[in-house]
């Protein structure tokens, strides 16, 4: 995603971030907890402050809107490709990828009881490009031309190009189906007035106390009676929990107040010793581990005197020690990547081990001496400032291992506003720094372009004309997202050149109350955490 708010929340760099678009509406107080009969009660980190699908792009509103609106498609457990929702059927009409027709199921409706048509679904996502809210998701559908209504249950997609990705992007939040009579054409709607026809109706919101902000602080939801999909809710009442800091998360897990914490929300050494003490048979949690699609990376400004020297950027790629950083900055709370496709999703590789092989001083010296760089090479290395003690470890790990192969001296660069991290990393202001992804669908592609093209988001200024202008679209054409073989092609090509060093692949660890139940049934690659499945033991 290019939006810089759902580039700052990934639990791994702790960065909480909000959006500033938008004001939540404060109504009554919702309670919660661990009763058997109350409400499910979950806690994140990942806050937000705008509901409307045409203007929220981060993980804290993608979490309720997965839940609150149907799409045409949606990623069922574990899935890797985008299945039926409010769809009957979608399918490409030919082999260019260039036109996309679905077929509405029969009798759906949204939470107010106003039938769902295709009116509907053009309406959203004609609205969302009109709109077109700098911190929404409009650019996931640049390659639309136009949508059309056929009847009531028909809508066909027409393309300015082929984007076989198309469906993944539909099935995410931003193909959220929103209520013509209810949403207005031209902007956003307040969160108070969300209506969507998901498993879940919105009860009350409130907004997060002291957030300067007014990001939320407290959502409730109910079932919806007007529900229409063949999803079985496990409860009929689900409550979010908005926290600025991990550290008030775990008090109010301790004091009962939360039935759960969603993935990374905890620091990873309280997740760790939690995890150590399931596996001891002692504690009252249970930690549920899973696959994410989360991502950490360094990443270079390849038009920098001295990170633009791709010897510099080789050694450096040789050097790290992915290992050690998953052990002693995440407590093993992660995994280590060598590709820029994580593990569980389709096309990833191990593109920079196949090239680097392990650690090795020797091999770096080499590759500096063979481009006559003098050593040690002096660089600086960013970071946004955060809470995270696991992040302040993190880049004094990468500074030993570089320094301690005297062949670099390295000086830390902290920024304490993230807009201005970005704004640096944008403006070329940087050599070389740490950055996240985080993904918006399981698909090869999300994890490509992005990241790549045009110098990508991070704006490393790196760009291949082989790899964007033939392998990307090549790959972006591909109507079989399971055909990998271009994404391979494309990953050693940035293994070779080093515009990104890829660090490690977040695991997603879900903490909850010894009663609660269903949570391993939502913890996957796609991203998708459905309170529908969650539940509590009978006594």
């Amino acid at each position: 995603m290019t939006s810089a708010n759902r580039l700052a929340a990934l639990g791994c760099a702790a960065l909480v971030a909000t959006t500033v678009a938008g004001c939540a509406s404060a109504t009554k107080a919702v309670t919660g907890g661990s009763s058997n009969n109350g409400p499910i009660t979950m806690g994140t980190v990942n806050t937000t402050n705008v509901l409307d699908p045409a203007g929220a792009y981060d993980s804290g509103s993608w979490l309720l809107l997965d839940n609150v609106f149907q799409s045409l498609l949606k990623f069922p457990e574990d899935a890797t490709s985008p299945q039926p929702d409010a769809a009957k059927s979608c399918d490409f009409t030919g082999s260019d990828a260039l036109t996309y027709e679905c077929t509405l199921r029969d009798g759906l409706k949204f939470s107010n009881g106003d039938p769902l048509s295709s009116e509907d679904v053009v309406f959203s996502i004609q609205r969302m490009l009109k709109i077109n809210d700098p911190d929404g998701p409009a650019m996931l559908f640049s390659t639309v031309k136009s949508v059309e209504a056929k009847g009531d249950r028909g809508v066909v997609f027409h393309l300015k190009s082929p984007d076989a990705v198309l469906p993944a992007k539909l099935a995410s939040a931003a193909g959220s189906i929103v209520d013509h009579q209810v949403f207005p054409a031209d902007k956003l709607l307040s969160n108070d007035k969300m209506v969507g026809s998901g498993p879940y109706k919105i009860d009350s919101i409130e907004d997060l106390a002291g957030s300067q902000t007014h990001a939320l602080g407290k959502v409730a939801l109910s079932a919806n009676s007007q529900y229409g999909g063949d999803v079985k809710l496990q409860n009929d009442k689900f409550v979010v929990r908005y926290y600025n800091a991990s550290e008030d998360i775990k008090a109010d897990l301790d004091k009962g107040g939360l039935d759960l914490v969603d993935s990374n929300s905890l620091p990873p050494a309280t997740t760790a010793k939690l995890n150590d003490d399931q596996l001891a048979g002692k504690g009252d949690f249970k930690v549920t581990t899973g696959d994410s699609g989360d991502t950490r990376f360094l990443a270079f400004n390849t038009k920098d005197a001295t990170a633009g020297n791709l010897a510099v950027r080789q050694a450096v790629a040789q050097l790290v020690d992915r290992k050690a950083l998953a052990r002693d900055a995440y407590a093993e709370t992660v995994d280590p990547l060598y590709s820029l496709i994580p593990a569980g999703i389709t096309g990833h590789n191990t593109a920079f081990f196949d090239k680097y092989g392990d650690p090795d001083v020797g091999k770096a010296k080499q590759i500096l001496a063979g481009a006559k760089v003098q050593t040690p090479v002096p660089i600086k290395l960013n970071l946004a400032s955060s809470s995270s003690r696991s992040a302040d470890r993190e880049i004094n790990t990468l500074k030993k291992q570089l320094e301690d192969s005297g062949l670099f001296q390295v000086t830390l660069q902290q920024e304490n506003d993230f807009q201005k991290y970005t704004q640096g990393w944008a403006s070329g202001a940087y050599q070389a720094y740490l950055v996240s992804w985080s993904s918006d669908y399981p698909d090869p592609d999300d994890f490509i372009s992005p990241l790549l093209v045009d110098g990508g988001t991070f704006h490393t200024g790196w760009n291949d004309p082989k790899v964007s202008q033939q392998l990307v679209p090549d790959g972006i054409k591909q109507i079989d997202r399971a055909a990998g073989g271009v994404y391979a092609q494309i990953q050693n090509s940035v293994a070779d050149q080093v515009p990104l060093v890829p660090l490690f692949q977040s695991k997603s660890f879900y903490v909850s109350r010894g009663n609660v139940t269903g949570v391993e049934n939502t913890v996957d690659a796609t991203g998708v955490f459905r309170f529908w499945d969650i539940g509590r033991a009978k006594k």
